[in-house]
């Protein structure tokens, strides 16, 4: 594969989006005949995306490639260790998958060295902290209310039962990261680490001043970029690897690969982010989704996804701006990624109703925490709708048929059969 940047790849001349699918590869058929109980939830499962608006920011489609080797024979191999290191028999397929993942991915991401061996993007953290921190160490991270992450402190996570988290806000005005009291936080606290990251958080952190910051506190960096990753991949989102001791992230979202993490850090901290992978947090390595994982990385490196990653942004920030003009109040004034957090407040609703009527009219969302209050809004993200192939007018009237939907202007059927008829038109798997 030859090493390009992701700058390079989106100046290239656009070619056409790669198609989410040409035809959905499983036979349904076969399975239908052997288990019709569980064949026919996945038929279910299958209408049910083609028939709605998948706005979920962490979701997104993934290409028949990465379908068929989630489904291949390397679901049957177990691989403990690493290539060339293994517990196990019979590896060589499995090293030859995993080694082709890393090269692309560290090539992908102008990394020193990746482990893609994470089952999700909580386990690549938690693999992070194991690496560097001990139990009852310091972490500054952004606080839950703001959109810090379940592994960014939280109570009932393991960070939050391990180690001591100091969360950082934004600013009330702008709904920014207050930079000043990241830094007031960590000269009071000293932590072991600081985290940049967050589920909602719809702007690019600064990675340069958050480097800043840790030298001064002598910390650690860790980046949690599960969000930006596939925009960072497509030259979309400024890059926190030349920065962060590590970056933690998952491979679906923006990126559409499998459901799973990874994470990259240079060549002094590679053996011990191994050894924290495994044989620390994990066992046996999922290889099937291994090899997705390099089918994923290759799809993102070609010109044709970086034409998409910034597609992506152009409809989030079409979307926030119609969704403004429908009278919902977007956090930040807007968006830089993929992320539009929204408040139905100003059209006389909370958050989870709204959400249940969206639901009604066929608009799949998510709730998020606001800052500075109690109440949650709706956080959307535009990568599945951009994958099947809608264009700036859709993100238009999505924002338009939300506006309706959260006011229940009338019967909700039309809605939904609007709705129902722009998935048809854009469907995530043709044919």
């Amino acid at each position: 594969m030859p090493v390009t940047t992701p700058a390079a790849r989106a100046a290239a001349p656009p070619k056409p989006l790669p198609d989410a699918a040409t035809a959905l590869p499983q036979d349904f058929g076969a399975l239908l005949r052997q288990d019709p109980e569980i064949g026919g939830i996945l038929l279910a499962e299958a209408g049910r995306q083609s028939s709605t608006l998948q706005l979920i920011a962490a979701e997104n489609f993934t290409s028949p490639a990465v379908l068929a080797a989630l489904g291949s024979p390397l679901a049957n191999k177990y691989a403990e260790g690493y290539p060339g290191a293994r517990h196990h028999g019979g590896c060589e397929q499995a090293d030859a998958a995993e080694r082709v993942a890393v090269r692309r991915a560290t090539e992908l991401f102008g990394a020193e060295h990746a482990n893609v061996q994470p089952h999700s993007g909580s386990s690549a953290v938690l693999a992070a902290y194991a690496a560097l921190l001990r139990p009852g160490d310091t972490v500054l991270a952004m606080g839950l209310p703001y959109g810090g992450h379940l592994t960014h402190g939280a109570p009932g996570n393991f960070s939050g039962r391990w180690f001591e988290f100091a969360g950082y806000g934004v600013d009330p005005d702008s709904g920014l990261i207050d930079y000043a009291q990241v830094r007031a936080l960590a000269r009071a606290r000293r932590p072991k680490a600081i985290v940049c990251g967050s589920i909602s958080y719809p702007r690019h952190p600064d990675y340069e001043q958050f480097r800043d910051i840790a030298d001064e506190a002598g910390a650690y960096l860790i980046a949690d970029a599960a969000h930006p990753m596939g925009l960072i991949a497509g030259g979309a989102a400024p890059s926190p690897v030349p920065y962060a001791d590590v970056v933690c992230a998952t491979t679906h979202k923006v990126l559409r690969g499998p459901r799973g993490g990874m994470i990259l850090c240079g060549v002094e901290l590679a053996e011990r982010i191994d050894r924290a992978v495994f044989p620390f947090t994990q066992g046996g390595a999922q290889m099937h989704t291994v090899a997705a994982k390099a089918v994923a990385f290759g799809e993102a490196a070609t010109p044709a996804y970086a034409v998409y990653a910034h597609r992506v942004v152009a409809h989030a920030r079409v979307l926030a701006a119609a969704l403004e003009a429908e009278g919902f109040e977007v956090t930040t004034g807007g968006t830089d990624t993929h992320i539009v957090v929204a408040d139905p407040a100003p059209l006389g609703v909370d958050g989870r109703t709204a959400r249940e009527r969206l639901m009604a009219a066929g608009m799949v969302v998510d709730t998020c925490a606001l800052p500075y209050g109690d109440a949650r809004g709706l956080r959307l993200g535009t990568a599945a709708v951009t994958t099947q192939g809608m264009d700036e007018d859709d993100m238009a009237r999505i924002a338009e048929l939300f506006g309706a939907a959260v006011r229940e202007e009338g019967d909700p059927g039309p809605l939904r059969a609007e709705v129902r008829g722009l998935a048809e038109r854009n469907p995530p798997y043709p044919g």
